[in-house]
């Protein structure tokens, strides 16, 4: 596939490139899910292959697991870790205190579960994840299948004391049946369009009973490592307060990029 990727999968690779560099031997990583994070997988694969990087690999989806063990990194659980030293992994919206949507590709639980559990998370991005205010990406929320319609029904209601634009739910499917998390749980969807306030609005819909976790996360991300489709890598760390720029030489190679777009 030589000479056929997007601008955009151009971004994810040499952001998932530049990531590596977060990354050392003895190292325990928790590794994200979705397309983005898979381009991470992979270069971490080629690392371990081609230069012995000895590292111990977090998954968090069945996905990522699987295609964590395909390119040869070692695959733990969380509870055998007990503590990761990075996690790295992709967001639907990032904001400029690095506030995050994640959740689009239904392992809200578990990423959030990993990043948390890691002394820093590091988030991989193209420019166009970058928003003002969160929201225009629908808000995921993990919900537990039995009643989910008066869950539905009571985090609507609980939306109109938040300042948010939209207040509309839905159940996310998989075709004609509704989605199944790897927790077995279902997923609603919340198109609200703008959120002000999302500390407040992740505190409030956490408290409901029915609701797993949600895909709000405040707090959390250290730094984002932007991609361009020229090759170019911004990396913005929140804590130190700055933000470096690079270039990455792009080289396509068909056993790195095979099977990853998606």
């Amino acid at each position: 596939m030589t000479g056929e990727l997007s601008p955009i999968d151009k971004a994810k690779f040499v952001a998932a490139k530049k990531a590596c560099d977060y990354v050392e031997s003895g190292m325990r990583v928790g590794l994200g899910s979705g397309s983005t994070a898979a381009w991470l997988v992979k270069c971490l694969g080629e690392l371990v292959r081609e230069d012995g990087l000895k590292i111990k690999g977090v998954p968090t989806s069945t996905r990522t697991a699987a295609l964590a063990r395909e390119v040869g990194i070692e695959v733990i659980s969380l509870d055998e870790a007990k503590w990761l030293d990075v996690t790295i992994d992709g967001a639907d919206e990032y904001d400029a205190n690095l506030n995050l949507i994640k959740g689009g590709g239904g392992s809200l639980l578990q990423e959030k579960i990993v990043a948390t559990a890691s002394d820093q998370m590091v988030v991989i991005a193209d420019i166009g994840k970058q928003v003002e205010t969160l929201g225009a990406f629908p808000l995921p929320i993990e919900v537990i299948p039995f009643g989910w319609q008066t869950t539905k029904a009571l985090v609507e209601e609980s939306l109109i004391s938040m300042d948010v634009l939209g207040r509309n739910s839905t159940l996310r499917l998989n075709g004609d049946t509704p989605f199944v998390t790897d927790e077995g749980n279902f997923i609603l969807d919340l198109h609200l369009n703008r959120i002000a306030n999302g500390r407040q609005l992740s505190l409030v819909l956490n408290q409901m009973p029915g609701v797993v976790e949600n895909g709000l996360f405040i707090d959390i991300c250290d730094a984002v490592v932007i991609g361009y489709g020229d090759g170019k890598v911004e990396v913005r760390d929140i804590n130190a307060g700055t933000v470096e720029e690079t270039r990455l030489d792009f080289v396509e190679n068909d056993n790195l990029f095979m099977d990853l777009t998606d």
